[in-house]
């Protein structure tokens, strides 16, 4: 009876403890810390696991590898890729539960491309990109400014013509899905070659008579090279960039420039055309006040033949003051006292010592100089070389340098300190208070 009584209460109690076992539940979880996808990850590993007593982790692709803590904590990867994170949780009564679940590595993005130009930056400037962005997985999308293409999405872009003078951007934006970083640099794109120069004689020789020297001023644009010919020039070819060239030749002279870089060629072309020598320089509208006008600064009395330029008072210095040789005495505002006079002279009326100044004889009055000379109006007007006036006696005299009234038009003849032999005619005497002048022309000999 006693046995029978123990076997009961054992099953009772036995079937009492089975009910009562643990079963193993819960999940945990596998966040990215700081929100970053992008190699190197830490995984940070959460476990909600309830009523075990053994964990075994595997981190497939991770460090570590494998855990046997509740809460393994954190997990790196350092490889792009889709990793498995499995957890097989054990309690004591042989309960189990196995969880898998997976984390997506993405690639890291180091940026990085170069470009080369294919030749030259002048225009059409192409230009070979070769993108250095390690890894994979990754999204490429290329941005070219003003460029042909305009855009691709690709890893390995093809070669893109720039046109457009100027600087241009190149856009390389790399993306592994999660994130995208951009790189941008720029390219600058020179003018197309243009074959251009324009030409300036020298001063003396801006009439274009024989002889003739002229510069030559290179306009071209994007050139490297030139090459220079001058139909009846000295020299007749010329590679440099701004040469100066002699016409010795009377007519119609073709230039060429051929301007080239490592792109092209182009050829530009103009005319010169070479005057017969009458050596003879013409000077108009010549404007030369009173002694008061030219004191006060307003308009001058002293003329170079060599500058052709008329100075005031305030204009003359010791460079310029030894190249006047035309100098006008106008001794009131109504022009009733007037006389050309020599430049070496002027402190004698009126003016300011001229250093270093020339001697020029002037005829101011042919009538009365009582010397052979009746160059007329007509006479001036008519010459167009310097054979009218090679022939003149122009000596001084006392009486040749007497002065004249108001009246014009009138003749009045030179010889300057060089020899150089010439005439003035005024055309016109304009009587302004103290601004009075003369307006005239002259024909000189070159020198």
């Amino acid at each position: 009876m006693k046995k029978a009584l123990l076997l009961l209460v054992f099953i009772a109690i036995t079937s009492c403890y089975q009910e009562t076992s643990i079963a193993v539940e819960g999940d945990f979880t596998a966040s990215y810390v700081n929100g970053d996808e992008s190699i190197p990850v830490i995984i940070k590993i959460d476990s909600k696991i309830t009523g075990a007593d053994t964990y075994e982790w595997t981190f497939e692709g991770g460090s570590p590898s494998t855990s046997n803590l509740k809460n393994p904590g954190e997990v790196l990867y350092d490889k792009q890729g889709t990793y498995t994170i499995k957890l097989r949780a054990v309690n004591a009564d042989g309960e189990s539960k196995e969880i898998s679940k997976t984390v997506v590595i993405r690639e890291g993005i180091n940026i990085d491309f170069t470009h080369e130009i294919i030749k030259s930056n002048y225009s059409p400037v192409e230009v070979v990109l070769t993108n250095n962005t390690l890894g994979e997985g990754l999204m490429y999308k290329w941005d070219f400014e003003n460029g042909v293409p305009s855009d691709f999405t690709g890893k390995t872009p093809p070669n893109v013509i720039f046109t457009t003078v100027g600087e241009h951007a190149i856009t390389l934006t790399v993306s592994n899905g999660f994130e995208s970083q951009k790189l941008t640099k720029t390219i600058n794109v020179e003018p197309i070659l243009a074959s251009l120069f324009l030409y300036q004689p020298k001063f003396e020789n801006d009439d274009y008579e024989t002889p003739v020297t002229i510069s030559f001023i290179n306009k071209s644009i994007s050139a490297t090279s030139y090459k220079w010919t001058f139909q009846g020039g000295n020299p007749a070819t010329s590679t440099e960039e701004n040469p100066t060239v002699v016409f010795t030749s009377i007519g119609i002279h073709e230039v060429t420039l051929e301007v080239s870089n490592d792109k092209t060629s182009q050829i530009f072309k103009s005319i010169i055309t070479v005057q017969p020598d009458t050596n003879i320089r013409v000077l108009t509208n010549i404007k030369l006040g009173i002694n008061t006008a030219h004191n006060n600064n307003n308009i001058g009395a002293m003329f170079s033949t060599t500058t052709r330029q008329v100075y005031k008072a305030n204009e003359i210095n010791d460079q310029n003051s030894g190249l006047i040789d035309i100098v006008f005495q106008g001794l009131n505002s109504n022009l009733t006292y007037n006389k050309f006079i020599s430049p070496d002279q002027v402190n004698n009326y009126g003016f300011l010592n001229l250093k270093n100044a020339q001697s020029t004889v002037f005829v101011n009055s042919q009538s009365l100089c009582n010397c052979g000379l009746n160059f007329t109006e007509a006479q001036f007007d008519a010459m167009v070389n310097d054979t009218p006036i090679k022939s003149l006696n122009i000596n001084y005299s006392a009486a040749g340098e007497q002065q004249f009234g108001f009246i014009y038009p009138r003749i009045i003849l030179f010889k300057t300190q060089d020899g150089r032999k010439g005439a003035i005619k005024i055309k016109d005497m304009v009587k302004n208070g103290p601004s009075s002048y003369i307006l005239c022309d002259i024909k000189v000999q070159k020198q």
